[in-house]
């Protein structure tokens, strides 16, 4: 008994002196490491509400999508259940499909919404690239091909001054990467859940030259950011508005601030629906028209989606599925991969990619889109993530119905 009774006091003391550093670590930066010690205990897709704080990008939102009953289905409904069974075993949250003018099939987890929004992760880059392209469209931007450094002077003054917005659009900026770690000063945590974000993307330093090697990284898109907002002299979130997203009949959307009045995080955290983000599918799948309007010009949306010189599966801020890799990696200094159980069925395919299996994945030769959020997993042996980015697009597109021929004319 006195010696359950010293290993109780033992436990009490360590608990009490746990809680003391806790305590102390907390007060040292509330803000900031409040968030870090409540990063383990949250669903970071789905509780949205720990995203704090948050600008909203005004939508306008159209009438919902068009659906497909039953008599009208285009997607076998093997095809469908395949790719449903594939989804709940992954913990999805939704799966939207679209294919031929509607949604064919759409799950929706219990207790989960369609009108629930979650955090797409790096989805948000996709969009980032779509950004530019009105940037460039407006004339704020000149060229591409242009040096980062015209637009933001700190840079001017060392090796930097070599790197263009296309550098940073194709991950080939050569900008240096630290080495991932969860400790607070680490980049890793500063940029996820930091205050200052606008300073420490500014600082990182230029690694090797650039357009080079394939390396990604969430300071390229975030250094976009900031030329964005430098050449409009607008928000983030208001000229995503006012050039895009309201354009294609969304909803509002969410940006995630480092704090309040702040520089929004556009490698990930542009919080939004499933449908909405269908409708950003879409918008690749008609080549920047939404209805009878050219949103985006169409030969911006097709450099966004040209291999670029360093990486044949990825374009502006987008991957492609160019080239069959079985672990696609991303690039020098990155450990992780995602498994490729076989080829993509269909040539040409374009596709968002969020950490855990977010996904946006659009098949032209199908006319489809489809959507995908949820939970996402890491075997832990291989570093590699659990998703299998093959399942669901090759057993959709494999489902659906060969049109009839046209019969010749006699």
């Amino acid at each position: 008994m006195r010696v359950l009774t010293f290993i109780g006091k033992g436990f009490a003391a360590l608990f009490a002196l746990l809680a003391i550093a806790a305590a102390g670590f907390y007060a040292a930066d509330p803000a900031y490491h409040g968030r870090i010690l409540r990063l383990p205990f949250i669903d970071q897709v789905r509780d949205v509400d720990f995203y704090k704080p948050l600008e909203v990008v005004k939508g306008s939102p159209a009438a919902p999508l068009a659906r497909a009953p039953d008599s009208a289905k285009t997607i076998a409904p093997e095809a469908w259940d395949k790719a449903l069974s594939y989804a709940k075993e992954m913990g999805s949250y939704a799966l939207v499909v679209w294919q031929g003018g509607a949604v064919q099939y759409e799950y929706y987890m219990p207790g989960f919404k369609p009108d629930d929004r979650t955090d797409p992760a790096s989805m948000h880059k996709s969009v980032m690239a779509l950004v530019v392209g009105q940037a460039l469209a407006d004339g704020f931007i000149k060229s591409i091909d242009d040096p980062v450094a015209k637009y933001i002077s700190e840079w001017a003054g060392d090796e930097r001054r070599n790197i263009t917005i296309r550098h940073l659009l194709t991950m080939s900026s050569g900008l240096a990467r630290g080495p991932f770690s969860f400790k607070p000063s680490g980049e890793f945590l500063r940029l996820n859940l930091g205050l200052e974000i606008r300073d420490l993307t500014l600082s990182i330093k230029a690694g090797e030259p650039p357009g080079q090697v394939f390396a990604y990284s969430n300071f390229n898109p975030q250094m976009l950011a900031i030329v964005v907002e430098r050449v409009t002299s607008k928000r983030y979130a208001q000229y995503l508005s006012e050039r895009l997203w309201s354009r294609l009949g969304t909803k509002d959307a969410y940006v995630f601030l480092d704090h309040e009045g702040g520089l929004a995080r556009t490698y990930c955290c542009l919080q939004a629906t499933a449908e909405d983000w269908v409708r950003v599918g879409l918008l690749h799948l008609h080549k920047g028209k939404v209805g009878d309007e050219q949103v985006v010009a169409e030969d911006w949306m097709a450099q966004v989606t040209t291999p670029s010189p360093t990486n044949p599966n990825y374009g502006f801020q987008t991957w492609l599925g160019t080239t069959y890799e079985p672990m696609r990696g991303y690039g020098k200094g990155v450990p992780t991969a995602v498994p490729h159980s076989e080829p993509f069925a269909e040539p040409g395919i374009i596709y968002f990619d969020g950490a855990g299996g977010q996904r946006v994945y659009v098949i032209p030769s199908k006319d489809m889109v489809i959507v995908r959020t949820g939970k996402g997993g890491i075997d832990f042996k291989t570093g590699a993530f659990l998703w299998d980015d093959a399942v669901i697009p090759n057993a959709l597109s494999r489902g659906v119905a060969a049109k009839p021929e046209t019969p010749a004319a006699p």
